[in-house]
């Protein structure tokens, strides 16, 4: 990273994400993305996801501004022409790695994706979905029938797998989390933690009476017959934190908070 760090400003489209935008470029410079060394992302965790999504592979470290709902994966804004340099400078690494999907559909077509957060499969009607779960290509759980089921990163853990009462995972701890969601059979499964390099696969066994989606952050496709999900091996990102309040703290903080 240079002294002074040629900056990409990049902005969700609520007038508070665009009007940071047009100030933070006016006092630091613009640059487009594939010529900065920090791009710098204006909005919530969504737009931070997108961010992620478009411009991930250019391998850019990555700041985020919390100028949206929810920013647990950014920091505080916070105005001032020559205070932005100095938290740059002084700002936390977290590398992340993000799980590849790839999903069939009953039309035999095949879509990847990746996701920073989760992959989510889900029930696309009132019937209740009903997904066999192979690991590393052994048979695990001969039917899951339930609302859905995710697979989350450390980093995804606080998000959609919290909510669906899943554990909160260390970053750096090699580990991802299996969730399911409204588990009607088995009633009493959990889940499980996983090595990350596990390679996790769902088939849907009734796809055309109880058909499913599958998510990954925010791609959805629709009528799966099959998924696939393994932790990324060629591909990271990095984000960079605020010392006082970096995503260690931040995930620690979650755990300890009740309400």
């Amino acid at each position: 990273m240079t002294a002074t760090p040629r900056i990409a400003f990049l902005a969700s489209h609520t007038d508070e994400a665009q009007r940071a935008l047009a100030d933070l470029s006016a006092d630091h410079g613009q640059c487009e993305p594939a010529e900065a060394d920090i791009l710098v992302a204006l909005g919530g965790d969504g737009f931070m996801l997108q961010t992620l999504h478009r411009h991930g592979a250019l391998g850019k470290p990555v700041y985020g501004m919390k100028l949206g709902t929810v920013g647990f994966l950014m920091n505080q804004h916070a105005g001032g022409a020559g205070d932005l340099f100095e938290r740059l400078a002084q700002a936390e690494p977290a590398v992340l790695r993000p799980l590849e999907m790839v999903a069939q559909t009953e039309s035999g077509a095949t879509f990847g994706s990746l996701a920073y957060n989760e992959v989510s499969l889900l029930r696309q009607t009132r019937q209740a979905a009903h997904l066999r779960i192979d690991l590393n290509g052994q048979t695990r759980l001969d039917e899951l029938i339930c609302d859905g089921v995710l697979v989350a990163t450390p980093a995804g853990s606080t998000a959609y797998n919290f909510s669906a009462h899943g554990p909160i995972l260390p970053l750096g701890s090699a580990v991802i989390a299996l969730t399911p969601i409204a588990a009607f059979r088995p009633r009493r499964w959990r889940g499980a933690l996983l090595k990350a390099d596990t390679e996790v696969r769902f088939r849907v066994l009734d796809p055309y009476k109880r058909p499913v989606s599958a998510t990954a952050d925010s791609h959805e496709v629709r009528d799966v017959v099959e998924v696939t999900i393994r932790e990324s091996r060629d591909r990271t990102v990095t984000l960079l934190f605020d010392p006082e309040h970096n995503l260690e703290e931040r995930m620690l903080i979650e755990q300890f908070t009740s309400g």
